[in-house]
């Protein structure tokens, strides 16, 4: 089982951090330790911006158990201003009225409880903007 601490000791996870590459200036989300773009291997850490665009989504209406409670719900792809594209749910808004390319905002949210214990594992999920 993964615990709480773990997930609360993953930087990008909770602050939303990535990579920016010292050599090439690429920005890679979730860090790497490798440059895709030029194999560098020296990063300065960047705190990306929780605003950005709908890119694509879908309605989720058949879920697994753990999300069935919650269903019908959206599930997006958003890029951020610094270009990183994410996967994200999105929340607080009328199914039938999410557009491609509406401005969101990101919030920090609970995502799920996990396991017997109930241990509740947050996250970002999408608002519009």
């Amino acid at each position: 089982m993964i615990t709480a601490r773990y997930h609360r000791e993953i930087p990008q996870r909770y602050r939303l951090e990535a990579g920016k590459c010292s050599t090439c200036q690429h920005v890679a989300f979730p860090p790497r330790p490798v440059c895709p773009k030029c194999k560098g291997r020296s990063f300065e850490t960047v705190r990306l911006s929780e605003e950005g665009k709908i890119v694509t989504f879908t309605i989720v209406r058949v879920a697994s158990e753990k999300f069935s409670k919650q269903t019908p719900y959206a599930v997006g792809i958003v890029e951020l201003q610094e270009g990183i594209r994410i996967t994200t749910q999105i929340v607080d808004a009328e199914l039938d009225k999410i557009e491609v390319g509406q401005r969101v905002k990101l919030v920090f949210r609970r995502v799920q409880e996990d396991g017997r214990a109930g241990i509740l594992c947050y996250g970002y999920k999408a608002i519009i903007a």
